[in-house]
């Protein structure tokens, strides 16, 4: 490219083009305004969103990086606009999803004085983020942008935080941009070791009730058809964690379900009987494993992870591979012999009956007087034929709604999973809208977390965002007042809320919506739903005490699961 002479707004500007950045979310302020004045000149080469507030930012990014696969890219200026963005950035960091965070800061000669809206960015986003630098002189921002794009999107994806100070942006410098393909000391992929291909292969071969857990990592390295080829080769079962699913169709014959404590009953109870557990981009977290001193006492357990720290980190593997799963997943299918383990596949089909005939039919079929969100969920499900995108905020409907929604397509859930964001939902539906604006949309969000970012319906109608959004209201924090009922001797300690009109609020910021309440209204109101042209809000009244089931108590083993009180 030929050198020319610019300014360090522009220079931020020309190097997002450069990387294809087509959306950027953000909220402008004084030590960013240089950047967005330079922004304005762009407005036909990439769009930005302006949210309600810096957290609905990067949580839109990352709806945006999850359906896509590409870095989600916020701006938000210093001091408190930078702080704001902590969460997402908390949030992003554990579920490996790639962002690149730009925020402004004041100028050189202020820093460390305590000037207005200086705040200390580097400090506090270190240790959650993947790598995080402070720019001060305008030369430096092209190889830093490219810097950040290729750790956010490289290995085990992450965030990334660019702090700008603004004389670095006035700034100015002969521009040249070349994308980056490689850093010193950083290695995204580890070398795969064929030997303990062959070794983990040998292993597979000679088990005779072999379990597959799959988690994120799968998606993440676009792994699926992979997945999917080993399993059907292996006659494996097939098990997923919260951020996997829907890397595997959930109408394979295969694929056994939910892992975790609101998972099903099958994977968990059976999971201590398993020989040999072939994990597959997890990474054994507590709601997994349950007490680990207890899981998987008598498996041999074969790892396939990308991050060489997540290895024996929780679970000892006694084979580990290490390196890319789309790779590693293909070695192994060539060196695994076709095998079927009928009998062991049986024994999870019988474990979903009894959780079907105990909790599954009674939560999707009610008999009861009261709504469920098994049966909204069902319905909504259906009613979109199991091709849309479930963003779910973080809650009793965010495990009903993993449980029971059903997919066909990698990358269309989008929750909240290692960090349990409440408030994550409806910005993240924004970003998933925009990422993939073909595709529908649907939001299940609680009506706690609905309000910590109910501004948002703001953002989705000035972008005319066709978000389908289901509050299920149940007048409590649910899954709170859950572990109050079961654990507290039902001491309900202010997880009661006194709700507002949630569809007067909506059609306020000019969002169509109504509420249900009785049964014969919800499969035409649902449907209602989805039919409109444009954003809508459904409102649904569900039983207040309802509980989900099964379920692990927290510092039990996964074989002491509850399928009932």
């Amino acid at each position: 490219m030929t050198k020319k002479k610019i300014t360090g707004s522009q220079a931020v500007i020309l190097s997002l083009l450069e990387e294809g950045v087509d959306t950027i979310f953000g909220y402008p302020g004084g030590a960013i305004m240089p950047i967005y004045d330079a922004l304005y000149d762009h407005d036909k080469n990439v769009k930005h969103i302006l949210t309600r507030h810096e957290q609905g930012a990067v949580h839109a990014a990352e709806g945006y990086a999850r359906v896509t696969g590409k870095a989600g890219v916020c701006f938000a200026t210093s001091g408190p606009g930078a702080t704001n963005l902590i969460t997402g950035i908390a949030d992003a960091m554990i579920d490996s999803t790639p962002l690149v965070c730009i925020t402004g800061q004041v100028a050189s000669p202020l820093l460390g004085t305590d000037a207005f809206q200086e705040s200390d960015v580097l400090g506090i986003s270190m240790p959650i983020t993947k790598w995080s630098y402070q720019i001060t002189s305008p030369e430096e921002i092209p190889e830093a942008i490219a810097q950040a794009f290729y750790i956010a999107q490289t290995g085990r994806p992450g965030p990334v935080l660019l702090d700008i100070t603004k004389d670095a942006q006035f700034g100015e410098l002969d521009f040249e941009y070349k994308k980056c393909r490689k850093i010193r000391s950083y290695v995204p992929e580890p070398p795969i070791d064929p030997f303990k291909v062959k070794e983990a292969a040998d292993i597979i071969d000679a088990a005779k009730k072999p379990l597959i857990l799959f988690g994120q990592g799968v998606i993440l390295s676009r792994a699926e058809e992979a997945l999917k080829a080993f399993v059907e080769k292996t006659g494996i079962p097939a098990a997923w964690t919260l951020l996997g699913l829907s890397a595997l169709p959930t109408d394979h014959p295969l694929n056994v379900g939910m892992l975790g404590m609101h998972g099903n009953y099958g994977p968990n109870l059976l999971t201590n009987q398993a020989d040999v557990i072939i994990a597959v981009g997890m990474r054994f977290d507590d709601r997994v494993t349950g007490k680990a001193g207890t899981y998987a006492t008598n498996a041999k357990v074969i790892h396939l992870e990308i991050d060489p720290s997540e290895i024996n980190k929780i679970i000892k593997a006694d084979v580990a591979v290490l390196g890319n799963a789309n790779k590693t997943l293909k070695m192994l299918t060539d060196n695994v012999k076709p095998n079927q383990h009928e009998e062991w596949v049986e024994e999870f089909r019988e474990c979903y009956r009894i959780e079907d005939e105990k909790i599954i039919h009674n939560e999707v079929f009610p008999e009861k007087p009261g709504l469920t969100m098994g049966e909204v969920i069902r319905i909504a499900g259906d009613k979109t034929n199991h091709e849309s995108i479930l963003v779910t905020d973080v809650g009793q409907h965010q495990m009903v709604a993993s449980r029971y929604f059903k997919f066909r397509h990698p990358r269309s859930n989008v929750t909240s999973g290692g960090l349990g964001t409440m408030g994550f939902g409806l910005p993240a539906s924004m970003g998933a809208q925009l990422g993939a604006p073909d595709r529908t949309v649907i939001a299940v969000i609680g009506d706690g977390g609905f309000q910590m970012t109910i501004q948002e319906l703001g953002t989705i109608v000035q972008n005319k965002l066709p978000v389908k959004i289901i509050i299920l209201n149940n007048n409590f924090l649910g899954m709170v007042r859950q572990w109050q009922q079961l654990f507290f001797e039902k001491r309900y300690s202010f997880t009661e809320l006194q709700n507002p009109d949630f569809i007067a609020i909506g059609k306020g910021f000019g969002i169509a919506g109504h509420k249900v309440e009785a049964r014969e209204d919800l499969e035409s109101g649902i449907q209602r739903m989805i039919d409109h042209q444009g954003p809508y809000l459904l409102e649904v009244v569900i039983e207040k005490e309802d509980n989900v089931f099964p379920m692990i108590p927290t510092g039990a083993s996964v074989s002491d699961i509850m399928l009932e009180p």
